[in-house]
């Protein structure tokens, strides 16, 4: 028999929640700031008041116990009887709180006392207490009612009567998933190279509960490597649940076709794919605020039906699948998918949904569970991403043409005019110690304290405004600066050491910017990583393996593998240049000789060709150079700012006319040197000029004297190892199936220094050095003719 625990707050919630959905009725407060409520509250009741009392029941139902537990904020055994008190705190006011919430919040009272009575079994009634607390100036509002045996019996019964229909529902889906995992089969006949030993390193890692690095060069399928050995552990009821978190739509589809081929081979489960909000809602929501948004509007009378319907009929629920089923019960598609997720049991979703501290899936990321996994594609973007994540920006601009609006506006508040006021003042003084230097700009190791405190002011007063407006323009733009205020807040509370604040002057725009920019969010990263019970973190480009370990979670027992290559080495050429000097100071010098390289690269076979550079400028210089020099060869460019068909115009010149030799030239580190699949002729080479370093600024210093400091490693972690991933990343474009042959020029003489070849992948075993364009069409032309 199992034993299922189930809190008394989530399962009220799940049941009884009804009405709108509307953001704008939320509350901003902390948990933090709600327990130091909660315990100052409690310090002043009477010696016969208990904080805290746990209680719990449980019942059992398809062969598995059910305990229900909970804390009661407090219970008070008074000589008139006993009162059993629900605290709760919100920056709204009471008399704003919707009837919705306010029954919730009842409704957990409700079931402490039935769990109290029947637990002494002498107890015929007692008294609810609810104490609303109203946040930043601690309001307290107390409402109680008498509460009987009889009515808490009969609520309680009606209750899991409810819930047992939902737990039939997971209990059959459980059974559906063990079934169906233990008997999976791997899907192909056989397994490629390196794949086996793949997915018996990600069962081992479940089964150890550790953390695992993968450099799974392309072509190990690293999707079905990783995702079935997870399906199994299911099987083996390890897991429950498995998160497949990505960076692009692209991965995210081949995830999807993943998991419908093994559906294919009589696997049977739910899987989700968890879309943006902006890109999954529908139009006639666009501009509508939720009070008038159809579906938002009763949004939870109606989804727990939708749920029902969706999970009854669909096994992928896939964004089309999420959004016919929204349209037709009339819920807001993005909210009908996060609530649909907790009965699904592989979630395809994005990295924020874990890593992002102002986005994370509270539902399933609030505390620890072992019975969850993470698998991390990609894990090489996570780099960049995590620091943004944790980084926070806020400029003083927004502050005059608000105040000027809101002092026009009908419902003027002048205490929030006197808060913007306050910290556009804070802006400005501090925004003198970045005037007295040379480029108008600092970064200090301290936060700036006053300043955070000046906003929580401001957010505070502007939440509570906003809960009594109605829509207008006005009020559109206290909104939006008040978001930006509460991300900028959010993180001043995770501030530390590993954190720089940066006071940034425009002198042109008259704008002063603070950002508190996070050199360092390992130990962010490890605090997520831990709350599954195991984590794959995996990339074709993963090299060096500890620098990634470092900077995405530094652990001291995380696990590592370096996967062979599915594809016959012998198939990719790798030829240095070591006559290109494209350091920054030789640029005007390169062009001639890169441009006589590019056309020794393409003229030993007909094909397609792709050459990144690492700037707009050089690639402009590039081009320009070889099209006069050589203007008999097609050519075609990536521009600045492509939309969507613009990027698939320029694909379609690697798709069509293979006997044509064309060559592309793109942005080193840009939208087409990763993430693009071109297979057999499409490609069959690509020059990559110049080692990728990112262009010197003032965050990538930052980093630089901050792992110096730290390790001696700073120039490696701030430039070298970054700008090498987008040259192993444009690399990895060449060879995509087992039998595309294909070259890579790496036209930079830094290639040949130990510096770089310590790092290059293992999989670059097919490596010659050249010196000239004529010893590279002669090293060619053995490639091609073998």
């Amino acid at each position: 028999m199992t034993v299922h625990r189930i809190g008394i707050r989530q399962l009220i919630e799940f049941l009884r929640r009804t009405g709108d959905l509307n953001p704008l009725t939320s509350s901003d407060n902390t948990a933090q700031e709600g327990s130091r409520i909660h315990r100052k509250l409690q310090k002043r009741r009477p010696k016969s008041y208990q904080a805290e009392v746990s209680l719990k029941t449980s019942f059992e139902f398809l062969e598995d116990e059910y305990v229900i537990e909970g804390r009661a904020d407090g219970i008070d055994r008074r000589d008139d009887g006993v009162l059993i008190e629900e605290i709760k705190t919100s920056d709204l006011d009471f008399e704003a709180l919707p009837e919705s919430t306010s029954q919730l919040y009842w409704a957990q009272a409700q079931v402490y006392a039935y769990l109290l009575m029947h637990q002494e079994e002498t107890l015929a009634e007692v008294t609810l207490q609810l104490t609303y607390v109203q946040t930043p100036d601690e309001t307290i509002t107390t409402k109680t009612k008498p509460y009987t045996k009889q009515a808490a019996t009969a609520f309680f019964s009606a209750l899991i009567t409810d819930y047992q229909e939902w737990l039939a529902l997971r209990h059959k889906l459980d059974q559906q998933r063990i079934n169906s995992a233990q008997a999976l089969k791997f899907p192909f006949p056989n397994y490629r190279p390196g794949q086996r030993q793949l997915a018996v390193n990600v069962y081992k890692t479940i089964l150890l509960e550790k953390h695992l690095f993968v450099e799974a060069p392309t072509g190990t399928g690293k999707t079905i490597s990783t995702l079935f050995p997870a399906i199994k552990s299911m099987g083996e009821s390890l897991i429950n649940r498995i998160f497949y978190f990505t960076a692009k739509q692209s991965t995210r589809q081949v995830a999807e076709e993943t998991i419908s081929l093994m559906a294919q081979k009589s696997l049977k489960l739910k899987s989700i794919t968890l879309t943006a909000k902006d890109k999954i809602s529908f139009p006639a929501e666009k501009d509508v605020p939720p009070e008038k948004n159809p579906y938002m509007i009763s949004y939870y009378d109606r989804v727990r039906p939708a749920m029902m319907d969706i999970l009854t009929h669909e096994d992928q629920l896939t964004r089309s699948v999420i959004e016919t089923y929204a349209e037709k019960h009339k819920v807001d598609p993005f909210e009908f998918s996060l609530d649909v997720s907790l009965f699904c049991d592989i979630i395809i979703c994005d990295y924020n949904y874990l890593f992002d501290p102002q986005v994370h899936l509270q539902r399933f990321f609030a505390a620890p569970d072992k019975s969850n996994c993470f698998l991390i594609d990609e894990v090489h973007n996570l780099v960049h991403r995590s620091r943004e994540m944790y980084s926070a920006t806020l400029s003083r601009s927004p502050i005059t043409p608000l105040v000027k609006a809101l002092s026009q506006h009908r419902a003027a508040n002048q205490k929030l005019i006197k808060k913007l006021r306050s910290l556009q003042r804070s802006f400005t003084r501090y925004g003198k110690v970045a005037e007295a230097t040379v480029d108008h700009q600092i970064a200090q190791v301290e936060p700036l304290t006053n300043f955070n405190q000046t906003l929580g002011e401001l957010i505070n007063e502007t939440h509570d405004w906003l809960a009594h407006q109605t829509p207008t323009d006005t009020v559109d733009q206290v909104v939006n600066y008040y978001l930006q205020c509460r991300s900028y807040y959010l993180i001043s509370q995770l501030y530390d050491t590993t954190y720089r604040t940066r006071i940034i002057l425009d002198d042109v725009h008259h704008e002063i910017t603070f950002r508190q920019f996070c050199l360092d969010p390992s130990q962010h990263l490890k605090e997520s990583l831990d709350l599954g019970r195991a984590a794959i973190l995996f990339s074709a480009t993963l090299s060096p393996i500890n620098y990634y370990q470092r900077v995405l979670g530094n652990e001291t027992d995380s696990l590592t593998m370096i996967s062979t290559s599915s594809f016959p080495p012998k198939n990719c050429q790798i030829i240095i240049a070591n006559n290109i000097d494209t350091r920054y100071v030789n640029r005007h010098n390169s062009l001639q000789p890169i441009c006589d390289m590019i056309d020794a690269m393409v003229s030993q076979k007909v094909g397609h060709y792709l050459i990144f550079l690492p700037s707009m400028a050089y690639l402009e210089a590039v081009l320009t150079q070889f099209t006069e020099t050589y203007p008999a060869i097609q050519t075609f460019r990536q521009s600045a700012d492509m939309d969507h068909d613009a990027r698939q115009a320029f694909l379609a010149e690697f798709r069509h006319h293979p006997q044509q030799t064309k060559v592309g030239f793109a942005l080193l580190g840009g939208i087409f040197s990763e993430g693009i699949d071109l297979k057999h002729d499409q490609l069959i080479g690509v020059g990559i000029v110049s080692v990728g370093l990112p262009g010197m600024n003032a965050e990538s210093d930052l980093i630089r004297d901050y792992f110096d400091a730290l390790n001696g490693q700073g120039f490696s972690f701030a430039y070298q190892l970054p700008g090498f991933n987008n040259v192993s990343q444009a690399a990895g474009r060449v060879i995509r199936t087992s039998t595309d042959k294909g070259v890579v020029v790496l036209m930079d003489q830094r290639f040949s220094q130990s510096r770089y070849r310590q790092i290059f992948p293992p999989h670059w075993t097919n490596l010659q050095v050249v010196n000239s364009a004529q010893q590279l069409g002669n090293q060619l032309q053995k490639f091609w003719s073998t």
